[in-house]
C-alpha cells in the first residue's frame, strides 16, 4: 500500500526542495546557547550527520544574529532563523546569510514590520515559515485555541505576504493537543496548497514525547498531509532526527539506516532479546543504506515471522542461527551474534 501525498506547491531553502514531488524533510533544532558558536557549529554538524535536512537556530537577540556569518562557514546545512518579537533580527538574520526564517505571527503583528521583512525576503529569494501555534492566535476573536482559531490566525498573516506578491512561504499549525493539531492541518489543506511542517509542539521528553509525536505526525502522513516534519522532545535533538525517520519508514514513506526488529519475547524466549537488539542498533547506526534487521527469540518460528527481513538472527538458549529472508544460512553461537549479522549484511 503506498499512501498519496496531498498535493503542494514546492518551494525551496537552498537546494532543499519542500513540497510537491519532494521527499518528506526531516528537520530539528539547536538547543545549545546561540551566543556559544562553537558548541552550536558542533550540534548542526552532528545533526547534519545523523539526517537533519533543515536545521532551525533561535535567535534571541541581535548579537545572536551577528553569529550567523560564522556558523555559516563551518556548516552547510541549510539553516532557518526562528525568529520572536523583534523584526530587526529576521533582518540581521537575512544580512548576515540565513538561509529562511521561521515567523510566529502571534509575536510580530504590525503589518508594516512584516513587510520589512517581506522585502527582504523578496530580494534574496528566500523562502519564510510562518509557525502558528497556540499563543499565536488572536485571544479576542479566539478565546481557546481551537483548529479554527489556529487555521485563522496562519490566514492573516499570509494574506500580509501575500499582498506584497510574496508566495515562498511554509506552514505549520502546531498545538500541543493532538488532536486540535490534525484537525487544523485538515482545514488548512482543504483552502491552501502551501507545503506544510507538520509536528507536535511541546511533545515532552524522549519517551512520552515520541510516543504523542509518532500518533499525531503518524496520522497527518497517513492522510497525505506534511511536506517536512519536526518531532519535537526534550533533550538531544539528534533524537528528533532518528525518531521523524522513525515514523516515515513505519509508513513507507522514507528509506534511512538500519531498521531494527526484534519479537515482544515471550515464554519461548531463552536469551535477553532487548539486550542484543539494542548492541545490533549501535553497531549498525552508521550504515546508510536501508536493510532490515530482525532479532528474534526463538528458532522454533523466528525465521518465518521475520521472512521478510533482508537479514535476521534466532536465538535459543545455547545457539543461533543466522537467515537471510526467511532462509537459514548459519548456526553460531551467541558471542558472535553481531559479527556474523555484519557479515552477513555486507556479504
Amino acid at each position: 500500500m503506498q499512501i498519496k501525498r496531498h498535493k503542494t506547491r514546492k518551494v525551496k531553502i537552498n537546494d532543499l526542495e519542500i513540497g510537491g514531488d519532494a521527499p518528506i524533510c526531516v528537520e530539528s533544532m539547536t538547543n545549545t546557547d546561540p551566543h556559544d558558536v562553537s558548541a552550536t557549529i558542533k550540534q548542526i554538524n552532528e545533526l547534519a550527520s545523523a539526517g537533519c535536512e533543515l536545521v532551525r537556530i533561535a535567535l534571541p537577540d541581535l548579537k545572536a544574529a551577528e553569529y550567523v556569518k560564522d556558523i555559516k562557514k563551518e556548516t552547510d546545512v541549510p539553516l532557518m532563523a526562528d525568529i520572536h518579537f523583534d523584526y530587526r533580527i529576521a533582518l540581521a538574520a537575512i544580512e548576515y546569510g540565513i538561509d529562511s526564517l521561521r515567523l510566529n505571527p502571534g509575536n510580530i503583528r504590525e503589518p508594516e514590520y512584516v513587510k520589512k521583512v517581506v522585502d527582504a525576503v523578496k530580494e534574496k529569494n528566500m523562502t519564510v515559515r510562518i509557525g502558528v501555534n497556540s499563543g499565536s492566535i488572536n485571544r479576542k476573536k479566539y478565546p481557546h485555541p481551537t483548529p479554527e482559531a489556529l487555521v485563522d490566525s496562519a490566514f492573516e498573516h499570509i494574506k500580509i505576504f501575500e499582498q506584497e506578491n510574496f508566495f515562498n512561504i511554509i506552514v505549520s499549525l502546531k498545538s500541543t493537543d493532538v488532536l486540535t493539531t490534525i484537525r487544523a492541518y485538515e482545514i488548512f489543506s482543504k483552502k491552501s496548497d502551501y507545503p506544510l511542517h507538520i509536528g507536535i509542539t511541546e511533545a515532552g521528553t524522549q519517551f512520552s514525547g515520541a510516543i504523542k509525536s509518532s500518533v499525531g505526525i503518524g496520522v497527518l502522513l497517513y492522510e497525505g498531509l506534511g511536506d517536512t516534519l519536526r518531532v519535537s522532545l526534550s533533550g538531544n535533538p539528534v533524537t528528533e532526527v532518528t525518531t521523524g525517520y522513525k515514523i516515515l519508514q513505519a509508513l513507507g514513506l522514507r528509506e534511512h539506516g538500519v531498521e531494527v526488529i526484534a519479537c515482544p519475547t515471550c515464554g519461548r524466549a531463552e536469551i535477553d532479546v532487548e539486550k542484543i537488539a539494542l548492541d545490533i542498533e549501535n553497531s549498525t547506526s552508521n550504515i546508510n543504506k536501508h536493510i532490515k534487521i530482525a532479532v528474534m527469540g526463538c528458532i522454533v518460528n523466528g525465521p518465518g515471522e521475520a521472512m521478510d527481513a533482508d537479514v535476521g538472527v534466532a536465538c535459543s538458549k545455547n545457539e543461533a542461527i543466522i537467515f537471510k529472508k526467511g532462509k537459514i544460512i548459519k548456526k553460531i553461537t551467541h558471542n558472535q551474534i553481531k559479527d556474523e549479522l555484519i557479515n552477513a549484511i555486507v556479504s
